[in-house]
């Protein structure tokens, strides 16, 4: 674990988002520069945001009501992650399951971590990507195919105490995101990036099972879907990588609001705050050249918007117990 610090050169704060009715542009709040942030979630005990930069084996935490910033080396690239019901964190590093607790040591710059169990393990080029806690106390989460091709080889799972991995009976995924709960829990949102649009299906957590999925949403380019929330009324926020924008969509699925983010490619997206009336989104800088880096020199940060009421929920919180 790193020792507290002001935000360095390459990670900045800002100064308190104003009330936005409207919420026309999401602001930067930490200038953190990740090559590909992601998996951004608010923690209510700990009053902070915690997010990974992927390709850097990085986690990121934020404290908005003292700017506190400060990030920890882990072991690998962490592609998605869980609060746990102990306080402690379940992180789904790229071949492995971890657990570790921030908490635990003020010294030094890396992340102490425990394996768990091994995923996939003789599949080289596939890793751990998007995943959250469902609304019973497991894991759910993908993995994707980092080969060229991009075939879909990678697999849904769900993780738990008691049964440990299970797959899910979803078929092949190249780029699994989007991964959220409805409301009551039996309902599951995931997307394979590539395709194009956001699906839904049932859920049965207990069993690990899941119903046939159906089309909830079409993404049209050069908007493609990536991390997603549910809100407080059942509606789906989505992060949409190269259209620098999040999408809120009803339940039905028709749009109904945005914000506008002012850098091409956000990845995923958190309700925070108090009163959960806060959106933060992460960004990534993978694949922008100099020239788009001089246009979008905060690509790679935190942003958030503060929203007209409050919005989000706390995060479902993985059964560690």
């Amino acid at each position: 674990m790193s020792t507290p610090h002001a935000a360095p050169a390459t990670a900045s704060t800002t100064a308190p988002l104003p009330f936005s009715a409207s919420t026309p542009q999401a602001q930067l709040v930490v200038d953190s520069r990740c090559t590909l942030g992601e998996g951004v979630l608010w923690c209510e005990r700990e009053r902070a945001v915690l997010w990974t930069d992927i390709h850097a084996a990085r986690l990121w935490r934020y404290r908005p009501h003292n700017g506190e910033v400060r990030s920890w080396r882990l072991p690998d690239r962490l592609g998605s992650f869980a609060l746990c019901e102990s306080g402690r964190l379940l992180l789904a590093l790229a071949k492995e399951i971890h657990v570790a607790d921030l908490n635990a040591d003020e010294s030094g710059d890396a992340l102490h971590t425990q394996a768990l169990t091994a995923v996939e393990p003789g599949q080289a080029h596939l890793r751990s990507n998007d995943g959250r806690a469902d609304r019973a106390g497991n894991f759910v989460f993908g993995t994707l195919n980092e080969d060229a091709a991009r075939a879909p080889l990678g697999r849904f799972y769900q993780y738990s105490a008691k049964h440990g991995l299970r797959e899910l009976d979803l078929g092949g995924v190249a780029i699994p995101n989007s991964l959220c709960f409805g409301l009551d829990g039996r309902s599951l949102y995931f997307c394979d990036t590539r395709q194009g649009r956001i699906m839904r299906c049932d859920y049965d957590a207990d069993a690990a099972g899941v119903g046939r999925p159906e089309v909830f949403a079409e993404v049209e380019l050069p908007a493609t879907p990536d991390g997603a929330a549910i809100d407080r009324h059942g509606r789906l926020w989505s992060a949409q990588w190269g259209a620098a924008r999040v999408v809120c969509y009803d339940r039905d699925g028709p749009i109904a609001r945005h914000v506008d983010v002012p850098t091409r490619q956000p990845s995923c997206v958190a309700f925070g705050g108090t009163d959960f009336d806060t959106l933060y989104i992460t960004t990534a800088r993978e694949d922008l050249d100099a020239d788009a880096l001089v246009c979008e020199p905060h690509a790679g940060g935190l942003f958030a918007v503060r929203l007209d009421a409050p919005t989000g929920l706390p995060e479902s919180r993985f059964d560690d117990r």
